[in-house]
């Protein structure tokens, strides 16, 4: 904990640059990585892995193609001609690989991408030297991912074979598929987030796009449920292998972000630091319904507002969805948000196919030749609103950005005659 390795990026640029700070004096190092992108950081004794690409031309350097992605380590106090190259492919010029270690730094993990789902996923055992990458996962129709070492295994979540994810402990002495071995099969509900605390498994799942927590033994065995404070989102949990002490950032559309202290032993959080925000949560409420889409499939709606509201279909609404990437839109606060809700607004938030909240299968019906069931869904919760009297086509906007600025483009010239307002946003 002596130094702290972070990126920048100017001007919004996707180029990162690395510096290095001494964490007691806050003086930065010499230390400075240029031309790293699509990259993390992770590290490996007194230095680093990230990942970069060659140095554009002069003067091309915003325009010039993406390829040859390459991973490399940095040692501290040393210059980045220095920097030992660990990975690359060149028989593959576009595709992406990152590097990531694992907790005790035995394991260097490297996960390479076609596209923004899927990975190949290779790992080296670093305390034998001179060993070679193991392809542990080929292909990239699935998602794989290292949660951390116990000792010679792997936990391995993956959603091959479990379209709502699945856990694995992979032997790195049999690493072949047919070695692998269930530790907590697939459910109902989405796995979206394992981490090592003391001596067991937290598991976070996402059920109807919100957050539910739960404590397994290391062979899988189910113990309890972490109680969360209201219906929302988890994110951050963090906490240290073999450790009794865990830390969760937590967050609701009117529960601003608070960070959590969760003690394993009493199965209790407390509040360790919080958003002073001047309002009362208690005057709103957020309730979820399920509607119908035009295929007939259940749809979540969240729908926040202040109580006692009068379904008048006379209440200004803005309807938020995404849509896309696998990507979950979860309940988050929002101070501007907040604004609105207080003049009388209501806050709607479609969790549409496209998304992950339903897993893979839910991702994959709101893509490609099945794309219009996105705009179909979004186009549904707009009718849902007005049928149930919260609003009405003269009161209704909808919003998103990036693939939201899609939908929202797509779902304006296809019913103009549904929306008073349109916001395609680019971000």
């Amino acid at each position: 904990n002596k130094y702290m390795a972070y990126k920048i990026a100017r001007a919004g640029s996707d180029w990162n640059e690395i510096f290095v700070m001494d964490m007691e004096s806050g003086n930065l190092l010499d230390d400075h990585i240029m031309w790293v992108k699509f990259s993390g950081i992770s590290w490996k004794d007194d230095g680093f892995y990230y990942s970069s690409y060659d140095p554009p031309a002069e003067g091309e350097e915003l325009s010039d193609k993406n390829e040859f992605h390459k991973i490399y380590y940095h040692k501290i106090g040393t210059s980045q001609d220095e920097d030992i190259l660990v990975y690359e492919n060149p028989e593959f010029p576009q595709r992406n690989c990152y590097g990531g270690t694992t907790e005790d730094e035995r394991f260097l993990l490297v996960y390479e991408s076609e596209s923004t789902s899927g990975n190949s996923l290779y790992f080296k055992d670093l305390n034998k030297k001179n060993k070679e990458f193991t392809l542990l996962a080929e292909g990239f129709d699935h998602d794989y991912g290292v949660v951390d070492n116990i000792g010679d295994k792997l936990l391995l979540s993956t959603n091959d074979g479990a379209p709502k994810n699945q856990l694995y402990m992979v032997d790195t002495k049999k690493p072949e598929k047919e070695n692998w071995k269930v530790i907590i099969p697939e459910k109902e509900e989405v796995l979206d987030g394992v981490r090592l605390i003391g001596d067991m498994i937290m598991v976070e799942y996402m059920k109807d796009a919100h957050s539910v927590a739960q404590l397994y033994t290391i062979d899988g065995q189910y113990v309890k449920d972490i109680e969360l404070p209201t219906l929302g989102t988890l994110a951050g949990f963090s906490s240290d292998k073999g450790e009794d002490i865990a830390f969760y950032g937590f967050t609701s559309f009117t529960f601003p972000t608070a960070i959590y202290r969760y003690e394993l032993d009493q199965n209790k959080s407390t509040i360790y630091r919080k958003a002073e925000i001047d309002f009362n949560a208690d005057e709103y409420e957020t309730k979820q319904v399920f509607y119908e889409s035009k295929d007939g499939t259940k749809v979540p709606l969240f729908i926040v507002h202040k109580k006692g509201l009068e379904l008048d279909g006379n209440n200004p609404t803005i309807l938020y969805g995404y849509g896309g990437f696998d990507i979950s839109i979860t309940p988050s606060f929002s101070v501007s948000r907040l604004v609105f809700l207080e003049n009388g607004g209501i806050w709607a938030v479609a969790n549409i196919r496209g998304g992950g909240e339903y897993g893979e299968d839910w991702h994959k019906a709101g893509t490609l030749q099945q794309k219009q069931n996105v705009f179909d869904d979004f186009i549904a919760a707009a009718e849902y609103l007005i049928d149930e009297n919260y609003t009405s086509s003269e009161k209704i906007g909808i919003m998103g950005g990036s693939n939201g600025g899609l939908l929202v483009g797509a779902c304006m010239t296809q019913r103009p005659d549904l929306f008073k307002v349109a916001l395609p946003l680019s971000l």
